[in-house]
């Protein structure tokens, strides 16, 4: 294959480095502060972005992906906070459940063009699906 035909600059035969590639591209495309992979019980997968705010993307995606339940305070509140600056998508790639989380930059969201954040996560969940069903 040559170089036009792919247009990855870095690649690894390890998935959890060729995760960090993807999702490190997908944030600097789509202009995202954080975007991070994360179990079904909120442990990172992998993920782009300061670290501790990656840890906490991922401790608190469960909770932004499922319906208002019963949370203490603070945790309703932190969930409500984060609700307006982060995106995230449930996925099942080969019978596993993941969630793929977006948080946008400083401006929000609404600041940042909405089609190029939503397009990079729709190319960010194609590679992660690629990478994964590839590492199966």
């Amino acid at each position: 294959m040559n170089s036009k035909e792919d247009r990855r600059r870095r690649r690894s035969s390890d998935p959890l480095v060729a995760l960090h590639y993807q999702l490190s591209h997908s944030r600097t495309s789509g202009e995202i502060d954080v975007i991070v992979l994360a179990d079904p019980s909120g442990v990172v997968v992998a993920g782009a972005g300061s670290w501790a705010a990656c840890e906490e993307l991922a401790a608190y995606a469960p909770l932004l992906a499922s319906e208002p339940s019963e949370m203490t305070v603070s945790v309703s509140s932190r969930v409500a906070s984060l609700k307006t600056e982060v995106r995230v998508r449930s996925m099942s790639i080969g019978g596993q459940d993941v969630l793929l989380c977006a948080k946008s930059g400083p401006k929000g969201v609404k600041a940042v063009e909405v089609g190029s954040f939503e397009s990079s996560l729709d190319r960010a969940a194609e590679g992660i699906s690629r990478i994964l069903l590839g590492a199966a």
